[in-house]
């Protein structure tokens, strides 16, 4: 890209045009500890739609490449921007433009972050569900853009199943209004549901009708139970969903997951080996269903505990949300993400500890036991992810597939797992994909060689 863009940029947007040196080596990198192979040319700080569409009219006119990134928070490199690319950051549009609690909407812009707009709601009663554990740093246009799930998604539901409408700046820089404020709505297809996960490859989401929810009445009520292995775990995850029985949040750590976070905040060890279920049930029948499933732990050979004390339930889930943190204690980490059918949860973790002898490597796990999503982690010293890593990884994907899973159940494709998604979609699916991102993208100037390549 030629100095002409930047000056381009500059003219229309003035000091919003950042090309500071260290803006553009932050822009490189998310979360995951994947980077670009080099700096963006220019880091663009959007204030308002207008600012959107006008750097893709530039991008457009000069067949210059645009990445749009939120809080960097992303697990996949999805977001990162390399050389040549805008860097098109929507972090600063981060106001709530209407909220209507007699609708249960919330108008927002893409640079909110998921806790700060839920901190807004409470004093009205509301809530907006979707809870990824990076609810704190993550933005709600970023929770958009990879299909985000979180802890209560079991009960309450993923990203796609909270979002009504969004406002969609196109590659050459129009504005589309997808959706509707009503609750129901089937004209035509489906473009909102289109444009949810696809990770910034079809435009740039500058707006979004969220679906809300009230807050839950009742109490609160948490269940730890710990158990000799982690496959009996996963046994007892998977018979409390055949039970019929829907908790809140139903959260497993592995042995060694456990361990770390323990270690990180100094807690007492746990006992070698022991691996936890942490469930939550909510609302008029939780203290009902927290002794139900306590019974059924119990009866899978756990040791159970049952607390109906709020601020004990936040102390045992916060083990669980420091676990990023505490991967980091142990090395470089490639965070991964699949899923698979609840019921297969034991035979994953048979595959996860098959894996780790089978390629001499690491894998601390959790898991989202409620919806059969796990949280494999590869350890390893270095920077760079080693061919024996992305041996096992691609070993343990194949695995997920096998039992009927998906390569990604919340983090997206990115760049760290395109190379698989035509394994998983099969060749007619993946080509017409592909095809329908040209349609949006014929340039191919959004968000290049992330998701799909050639």
């Amino acid at each position: 890209m030629s100095d002409a863009v930047v000056a381009a940029l500059r003219a229309a947007l003035g000091d919003r045009v950042d090309t500071a040196p260290a803006s553009l080596e932050s822009a490189r990198a998310d979360k995951s500890g994947h980077a670009s192979d080099g700096a963006a040319r220019a880091v663009v700080h959007a204030a308002s739609v207008a600012d959107v569409q006008t750097v893709m009219r530039i991008a457009t006119e000069t067949r210059t490449p645009v990445v749009a990134q939120g809080a960097r928070t992303g697990l996949a490199g999805g977001a990162n921007a390399g050389p040549g690319e805008i860097a098109l950051s929507l972090r600063g549009m981060d106001r709530i433009l209407e909220v209507r609690p007699d609708d249960l909407i919330a108008v927002v812009e893409p640079g909110i972050l998921n806790a700060a707009l839920n901190e807004a709601l409470a004093p009205q009663g509301l809530w907006w569900a979707p809870d990824p554990a990076s609810r704190a740093i993550s933005t709600v246009g970023g929770n958009i853009a990879t299909g985000a799930g979180g802890l209560l998604c079991a009960k309450y539901g993923v990203v796609r199943d909270a979002v009504l409408g969004l406002d969609v700046v196109l590659a050459d820089g129009r504005l589309l209004h997808l959706g509707h404020r009503s609750v129901k709505g089937v004209t035509g297809l489906d473009l909102t549901a289109l444009f949810i996960g696809s990770e910034g490859t079809l435009g740039i989401v500058v707006g979004a009708t969220l679906k809300l929810r009230r807050l839950v009445p009742g109490e609160v009520c948490t269940i730890a139970a710990t158990f000799r292995t982690v496959r009996a775990a996963a046994v007892g995850s998977a018979a409390v969903t055949a039970a019929g029985i829907q908790p809140a949040i139903m959260e497993l750590m592995d042995a060694a997951s456990l361990a770390a976070v323990h270690a990180l905040l100094a807690l007492e060890p746990p006992a070698a080996g022991t691996s936890q279920l942490t469930v939550q049930t909510d609302g008029p029948a939780a203290r009902i269903e927290a002794e139900a499933i306590a019974a059924i732990l119990r009866d899978a050979g756990g040791t159970v505990v049952v607390s109906h004390d709020a601020a004990e339930g936040e102390r045992l889930l916060a083990v669980r949300r420091a676990m990023h943190p505490a991967m980091e204690t142990l090395g470089t980490t490639l965070i991964e993400d699949v899923s698979v059918p609840r019921s297969r949860l034991p035979a994953m973790f048979d595959e996860i500890a098959r894996v780790e002898r089978e390629h001499g490597v690491v894998i601390p796990a959790v898991a989202h036991a409620g919806d059969g999503n796990l949280h494999p982690n590869f350890i390893f010293e270095g920077e760079s992810v080693p061919d024996r890593i992305w041996a096992a990884a691609d070993d343990l994907f194949r695995s997920a597939l096998r039992l009927g899973g998906t390569l990604t159940g919340e983090h997206g494709i990115g760049v760290l797992k395109r190379r698989w998604l035509a394994e998983e979609l099969g060749d007619d699916q993946w080509r017409l994909q592909r095809d329908i991102k040209a349609v949006f993208d014929p340039l191919g100037i959004l968000n290049p060689g992330k998701v799909f390549t050639s």
